[in-house]
């Protein structure tokens, strides 16, 4: 079980491990390291920009915190190796193939990275949805709320998106109140698969109809 184990948490990097963030094991697909990011939107405290592999450590941590895997699920990811792939395979390509995808959140004033937001493109879902999950320590400071604004202004000013979706957890009621406080509004209960639980649906503007 990894609920309680917090040893997955991601520490000060050894001499090794900066070599397994710059050697990924093979067969990995190429990708150059410290690439700079062809999207960066700033707000008053954040500045949002692509993954890339060298945010491999900060995915490690963020996606084995019990809270992530309750309220978004257990991605499988337990290792750099596994890191890196989840970034490849999943922002890296959404930003190839959309034009947008989840972006890390770091602080400007440090330089800290505490979570990530953006944009997500489901086969399940008729539009895109909005995405966000921060580490424990950083949340009850806004930067959901302040990160949310700035992806969905983007939507509509740099994307030209009509209408943004979002899916929670009927249990996770922080989440739900970023999405109201972001001026999303409950539409319905939605699956994502015939056999998973049914998540509250939001979104920004109500369905086109013909």
């Amino acid at each position: 079980m990894l609920r309680g184990r917090r040893g997955l948490a991601y520490r000060a990097p050894t001499p090794a491990l900066r070599r397994a963030r710059r050697t990924p094991a093979n067969p990995m697909p190429p990708m150059p390291s410290n690439t700079p990011s062809t999207t960066a939107i700033q707000t008053e405290r954040l500045l949002l920009r692509e993954l890339t592999p060298d945010d491999a450590g900060f995915i490690l941590e963020l996606l084995n915190e019990p809270s992530f895997i309750d309220n978004i699920g257990d991605r499988g990811v337990r290792d750099l190796d596994g890191a890196v792939r989840y970034i490849l395979d999943g922002p890296a390509q959404s930003y190839a193939r959309n034009g947008y995808g989840l972006w890390r959140v770091e602080l400007r004033d440090s330089g800290e990275v505490i979570g990530m937001c953006g944009l997500l493109r489901r086969e399940t879902l008729p539009d895109p949805d909005l995405g966000y999950a921060f580490l424990p320590r950083h949340w009850s400071r806004g930067y959901a709320l302040e990160s949310g604004e700035a992806v969905l202004r983007h939507a509509r000013e740099g994307l030209a998106l009509s209408r943004v979706l979002a899916i929670t957890d009927p249990a996770n009621q922080p989440s739900i109140k970023v999405l109201e406080r972001l001026g999303l509004r409950f539409e319905g209960m939605v699956r994502m698969s015939e056999d998973a639980k049914e998540l509250r649906l939001f979104s920004t503007a109500p369905a086109q109809t013909e």
